[in-house]
């Protein structure tokens, strides 16, 4: 019952945090004989634990600084820009392009695949609207360049839990091992090659051709009835009135944070970037 509640509270309010609070309440209640104020008491007791230890904390707020620059970039007018940026450059002009530009942004985000989902989307969101691409297309190509690409570059989380596991299992060098066992990761490159050809050929797969003849004749984003999961507060942001939108207010926060994380990587594990 706990989880399915903060399944389903966190679908229909698109607040996380509360969700997942409401379900560890309810299981310590459930715990507790069914005593509401009991569960109240030790899901306190169970937040602050977790807040005490420092590796939690960084995450917690690590996640709360992306939404932030998202929210930033949307708020200084640096998504329209960059949109109308590449549409003014001719950079990105057809639905292949914009595909291209999504598969690209998932290579070049490598630090983590959650990450890299809300960059990477965040950036071709309007792109994708702008050129008549359904979203469903968006999400394939999102989700299957962002976390196969990530186990195959050891410098990211995942490289750093791969290494771990190896480690504990006595495997010498578990850098070298992991490094060659990357060309027998074959779902993580099919993935990828597919996700190339689909958007090179234009050939879309499976439902994906019903979206995608949905979005052409009927001028449809979304289907009838779809809720998308990301908060319409976030999607519909209006700019800052005064401040013209402006490419570079998305590019060089992106940018430096992209930039810096394995810079920060590097200094935390002292030289070695894998126990940052």
């Amino acid at each position: 019952l706990p989880p399915l509640l903060a399944i389903f509270l966190a679908i229909k309010t698109k607040h996380v945090y509360i969700s997942l609070t409401l379900g560890i309440w309810l299981g310590w209640t459930i715990i507790h004989n069914w005593n509401p104020l009991t569960g109240l008491i030790q899901t306190v007791n169970v937040l602050v634990s977790v807040f005490q230890d420092a590796d939690n904390t960084r995450v917690v707020l690590f996640s709360a600084m992306m939404g932030a620059i998202i929210t930033f970039t949307q708020y200084s007018g640096g998504m329209k820009g960059f949109v109308n940026w590449v549409t003014r450059k001719g950079l990105v002009k057809t639905r292949k392009s914009a595909g291209l530009l999504a598969w690209f942004l998932g290579f070049v985000i490598f630090i983590e695949a959650n990450i890299c989902v809300l960059v990477s989307g965040a950036v071709s969101r309007p792109i994708f609207d702008k050129l008549k691409v359904s979203r469903e297309k968006l999400s394939y190509i999102l989700d299957s360049t962002s976390a196969p690409k990530c186990i195959l570059i050891p410098l990211n989380a995942w490289g750093a839990f791969v290494i771990g596991l190896l480690a504990t299992q006595g495997v010498e060098n578990p850098v070298r091992m992991l490094v060659s066992s990357m060309p027998f990761n074959f779902y993580a490159i099919i993935a990828l090659l597919i996700v190339l050809v689909v958007v090179l050929t234009g050939k879309d797969i499976g439902p994906m051709r019903k979206a995608e003849k949905r979005v052409l004749e009927e001028n449809k984003l979304l289907r009838d009835g779809a809720e998308p999961l990301i908060s319409a507060d976030v999607v519909m942001m209006d700019e800052k009135k005064g401040i013209p939108p402006r490419a570079i207010n998305m590019i060089l926060p992106v940018g430096v944070m992209v930039i810096m994380m394995p810079v920060v990587l590097l200094i935390t594990g002292k030289g070695n970037i894998m126990e940052g």
